[in-house]
């Protein structure tokens, strides 16, 4: 059943639509619901929001009027905004999202930022993403190092096909080979020498208590990882050493309140544990392994 909506939202003015809309979203739940509601605005016309304010009294066409009304009555379902518009920016990209994917977050923006720092002092730039989803991370670091080549898998086929319109995007999709594979690439006897992953690490038994936006409308298969939430992270460190060269670097993403675990599923004798990276609220988040 679609959330209580109240008065039907009219085509008037910019300024009486938003306060329909942002009267809808609050009614459904929804925190920052002017925000929101100037934001699904902004996005229907192709304007900031100095214009939403500016002009305030324009009239909306009968389109505008009825895109408009459509995105808020998708946004009051708890529908990610980024689905509704279709893009995310990541990295100081442009990315199409779709539900085939995860919609990228700034803290993965980490694992490029680390993979960089790591990727220049190599001889060789030959990278793995492993869960590439829409391709944010691989792409992004092929963005940055004209150099680099690289290989991302995925195990949906859809996903895959948002990964490659994202590299046809940022024009790098010939240095980027996609694969479909729950994991590494099959048969691949190349060796990288560096692997990143945002992987999976919502445990099972947390999944019920995730934000709508999140649990009803994200890939559940990009999310959850096993009853521990570690299925995905384990198998990285047991099959990331025969993919890389001697001294190549392992760079993943983890969960809040992760970091404990983690470590203990490293093996110390394979594996050096070079750095934890925290998000911007003191959290880890990014691990940097380099094989031993």
């Amino acid at each position: 059943m679609d959330p209580p909506t109240g008065k039907k939202l009219m085509t008037t003015s910019i300024r009486d639509a938003l306060i329909e809309g942002a009267q809808i979203l609050a009614t459904a739940g929804i925190t920052n619901d002017r925000m929101e509601a100037a934001s699904l605005m902004s996005w229907v016309l192709r304007r900031d929001r100095a214009f939403l304010i500016t002009h305030a009294e324009e009239a909306l066409s009968d389109d505008q009027g009825r895109v408009y009304r459509e995105a808020v009555r998708r946004r009051a379902k708890r529908e990610p905004f980024q689905y509704i518009t279709g893009h995310q920016e990541f990295f100081k990209l442009d990315f199409e999202v779709t539900p085939d994917v995860l919609i990228p977050r700034p803290e993965t923006e980490i694992v490029v930022e680390t993979a960089l720092d790591l990727s220049r002092e190599l001889p060789a730039q030959f990278i793995a993403d492993i869960g590439t989803g829409s391709g944010c991370i691989v792409v992004s670091l092929l963005h940055e190092l004209p150099g680099a080549r690289a290989i991302a898998t995925d195990v949906s086929p859809s996903a895959l096909r948002v990964a490659q319109e994202n590299a046809r995007r940022h024009k790098v999709n010939d240095r980027l080979e996609l694969a479909e594979a729950d994991g590494f690439p099959p048969a691949h006897h190349a060796q990288f020498s560096l692997i990143v992953s945002n992987p999976p690490y919502i445990a099972e038994d947390e999944f019920a208590n995730l934000q709508p936006e999140v649990r009803d409308y994200e890939p559940r298969a990009a999310l959850a990882s096993g009853a521990d939430g570690l299925a995905h992270v384990g198998m990285l460190l047991r099959d990331a050493p025969s993919h890389l060269s001697p001294g190549g670097y392992l760079v993943f993403e983890i969960g809040f309140g992760q970091r404990q675990s983690v470590e203990q599923l490293i093996d110390n004798g394979v594996w050096n544990l070079i750095e934890i990276r925290t998000d911007l609220q003191g959290i880890p988040r990014t691990l940097v392994l380099q094989l031993r």
